[in-house]
């Protein structure tokens, strides 16, 4: 690679950089740049996304770490492997030992971690197109990775869908295809493995690809026997001990995991959609402006590349039988159909300009807009109650109720002090009852009246509340009987839908005139 003029001159920074250069070449601009701009994308993606961003990572490792925090009802069923959440619980616990664990550096510090997973999965993608396709596609798909708006919004937060994500990104530059050097199945399998511990719905993807392997390779015994089957065996025994260390028994999270989720079908208790919805929605959205070069790609690609259609197809048909769908549930497909986009991008040698023009102003103002501005009041109004974890010696010590659909907010990882925190409860009914209502319904059929009922005595009343604008209206006079001030509100959201609001406000008891 030619460098730069600057570099040339002599000295000990121009000798060492040409030294790094001899000895990258190409792959260390490539990881420096791509570094670079996802801790970019980490500090500019300021707003929450989906609960378990947090309730199935942060507060998870939180407990873990400090002995302290809340476990949703997918901990004490053991639905959840802790494997994932003890990567973050691991960070936390070297902070404490190194007092630095300061709130800022344990809401931070695994956003960095994912920025960083990210960017290698950024360049590991390049590299295996670059192997499959040659450098001038590899180059498209990298730049339609980059640009990928979803992929922005999603990369470094701290959801199970994410590590997947990046999971099969690196299994994918592993695994054996015709007109590439082939080398151990070993790194892919255990790969694949890993991603399926972590969440075991990442079996989906890989289907197709498993049943391939094994109907082209030759030795297929020796495949099941020295490697799947060693493999399987480690990770799932790995999984197991973690396990049992967190959860003081044995658990089988994985067996729980699908027996809830897919034969059970308790998650359809947080909504369901229509079977068409990943194709008529959740798909197109996700690609974005992407959309119609992914279409493209499909039609213009080459043979070889039917198998990767086929992945796709199958995960996003596959996860059409489930009733509850979420967008994220088909991320982990995205960097496959980014492959499709840079083909088509390759082949628009007359419109590539205003291809390439029409995928960043498309893509920009999405990624900053949901990454700045969309929900962000659920991580601000946190940053406001972090605050009240060291109250003047003659205040009341604070306990805060979150009067708001549940899970909307971070917990104790986000404030990281023993505060009195309460939230509406919403665990499913796993008894079989019917016309079941958690403790969140039965708040919003009549919040005046549950509120009455629930603080008659009121040496009960919290001294804080938090809730979304759209409820002020209807508990306005609990507040003002019981003294409740607003002392805050952070904008939310430009789009409020249901119990949600376009803002949140805190409220805080007059003690003064008490």
């Amino acid at each position: 690679m030619r460098l730069p003029v600057g570099l040339h001159r002599k000295g000990s920074c121009g000798f060492l950089l040409r030294t790094i250069t001899a000895a990258f070449g190409e792959t260390f601009y490539l990881c420096l740049f791509t570094t670079t701009l996802r801790l970019l994308n980490c500090f500019l993606v300021q707003t929450s996304f989906v609960p378990d961003e947090y309730w199935q990572s942060l507060e998870v490792a939180h407990r873990m770490a400090f002995n302290y925090g809340y476990l949703t009802w997918e901990w004490t069923e053991g639905l959840r492997s802790h494997l994932y959440p003890l990567l973050f619980a691991s960070i936390y616990k070297v902070l404490h030992l190194l007092m630095k664990d300061d709130v800022q550096l344990l809401i931070w510090l695994p956003r960095i971690v994912h920025a960083f997973l990210a960017a290698l999965a950024d360049v590991k993608l390049y590299s295996w197109v670059k192997r499959l396709d040659g450098a001038e596609v590899a180059k498209w798909v990298y730049f339609c990775q980059l640009s990928s708006w979803f992929t922005w919004y999603c990369c470094t937060r701290t959801l199970t869908n994410t590590m997947e994500t990046v999971l099969t990104t690196f299994a994918l530059c592993y695994y054996p295809m015709e007109g590439t050097k082939r080398g151990s199945s070993l790194p892919y399998l255990a790969l694949v493995a890993l991603s399926f511990t972590i969440r075991p719905t990442a079996i989906i993807l890989w289907v197709p690809l498993l049943l391939r392997h094994f109907w082209k390779e030759h030795q297929k015994w020796r495949l099941v026997l020295h490697s799947c089957i060693p493999v399987g065996l480690i990770t799932l025994g790995s999984s197991l001990i973690i396990d049992r260390v967190f959860f003081g028994k044995w658990v089988l999270v994985q067996l729980n995991f699908l027996k809830f989720n897919v034969l059970q079908n308790v998650a359809t208790f947080y909504g369901s959609h229509p079977w068409y919805w990943y194709f008529a929605q959740g798909l197109p959205v996700v690609l974005g402006p992407h959309l119609p070069f992914f279409l493209h790609g499909c039609f213009r690609a080459s043979e070889k590349h039917r198998l990767f259609l086929v992945v796709v197809l199958w995960t996003v048909a596959v996860y059409s039988t489930l009733s509850h769908k979420e967008f994220r549930f088909i991320y982990p497909v995205l960097p496959i159909c980014m492959v499709f986009c840079g083909h088509s991008l390759n082949q628009l040698e007359k419109w590539r300009k205003a291809a390439i023009s029409f995928l960043l102003m498309a893509n920009l103002p999405l990624a900053l807009y949901t990454g700045l501005v969309h929900q962000r009041g659920a991580l601000d109004v946190m940053g406001h109650l972090q605050g009240l974890c060291s109250p003047p010696s003659t205040q009341e010590r604070a306990s805060i109720f979150m009067l708001m659909p549940c899970h909307s907010t971070p917990f104790y990882s986000h404030v990281h002090c023993p505060l009195e925190l309460r939230f509406l409860q919403c665990p499913p009914d796993l008894t079989g009852r019917t016309n079941y209502l958690d403790e969140a319904d039965l708040f919003y059929t009549d919040p005046l009246h549950w509120l009455k009922g629930k603080f008659s005595n009121i040496t009960l009343l919290p001294t804080h509340l938090v809730f979304f604008s759209a409820l002020e209206q209807a508990i306005s006079p609990f507040l003002v009987s019981n003294r409740y001030e607003k002392v805050a509100t952070f904008f939310h959201t430009h789009l409020p839908q249901g119990r949600t609001g376009s803002s949140i406000y805190i409220y805080e008891r007059n003690q003064e005139h008490l």
